[in-house]
């Protein structure tokens, strides 16, 4: 039983730059029938070095921003977001669903053979009481190295972006997980998997390298269930070019976002539209 007046709404999506872009190709995989609207709130960026009190406010902020669009649920798609305001925005708006997101240390535990697992994050997620708490539940599992990577997301927005410079930031980080015995990787940043295959590289096809844009998507898709806020397939919005089943909005410049979605996402999405955002 479909909520109809609701059920059509779209789904606001919200990260502090282009990295949420990672979590929005599973969605829209994942998810054929529904409309977004995604947030890039890139006049803060980067998150990963704002004291956690000011994310909270901004998470807030774009959150009563997005319900009064209206939109039907929220996905935080920033890790260093979720742990600085989810709990605050879940309190705030009730009902409203708002899915986070955080990194995947349970199926990491589970997968590695050397029992120690590495995940890079910004210095605010690694910082956060929800991360620390995160860790020590699966401690037992397996040893848990949580290494910050300053200045990569301020790489990764770079349009175009130099694989050379984000390959000798990610050097040094790598090899201490390496040197650690990690044999599996976590991408604790929704920005890094954008970068993914230059981690792989470096590290060699024997330590596994995972993200949670998938795992998200399908939270996401239980949680619209749960609510009846499903779009009915009738819609066919699975057969659109993505580009018209998204509506782009920055709090920066938007021909620089349009840019960097472009080398992000592929050239499909040319004709998408960015506005402005003045919140």
């Amino acid at each position: 039983m479909f909520e109809s007046s609701r059920a059509v709404q779209p789904v606001a999506v919200f990260d502090s730059g282009v990295g949420g872009l990672s979590v929005l190709q599973a969605m829209l995989t994942q998810l054929p029938n529904e409309n977004f609207v995604f947030l890039a709130d890139e006049v803060h960026l980067p998150y990963g070095d704002k004291p956690q009190a000011f994310i909270e406010q901004r998470v807030l902020t774009l959150c009563d921003w997005a319900r009064g669009v209206p939109t039907k649920a929220m996905v935080i798609a920033c890790n260093t977001a979720t742990a600085a305001g989810a709990t605050r925005a879940r309190q705030v708006h009730g009902a409203w669903p708002i899915v986070g997101i955080e990194p995947a240390v349970k199926p990491a535990s589970m997968m590695t053979r050397s029992g120690v697992v590495g995940i890079l994050a910004t210095s605010n997620t690694v910082a956060s009481e929800r991360f620390k708490a995160l860790v020590e539940r699966f401690d037992p599992l397996a040893r848990v190295l949580a290494v910050p990577c300053p200045g990569l997301v301020e790489l990764i927005e770079q349009s175009p972006m130099d694989p050379a410079r984000v390959q000798a930031r990610l050097a040094p980080v790598l090899d201490t997980l390496l040197e650690q015995g990690v044999d599996v990787i976590v991408l604790g940043c929704t920005h890094y998997p954008f970068v993914r295959h230059l981690i792989q590289a470096h590290v060699g096809a024997n330590v596994a390298v995972i993200e949670t844009g998938l795992p998200v998507a399908r939270q996401l898709e239980q949680r619209l269930k749960e609510a009846g806020l499903c779009q009915p397939a009738t819609t066919l919005k699975g057969e659109q070019a993505p580009y018209l089943r998204v509506q782009f909005f920055t709090t920066g410049d938007p021909a620089a976002f349009h840019a960097k979605l472009q080398a992000l996402m592929g050239s499909q999405w040319r004709e998408a539209q960015v506005s402005p955002l003045r919140v």
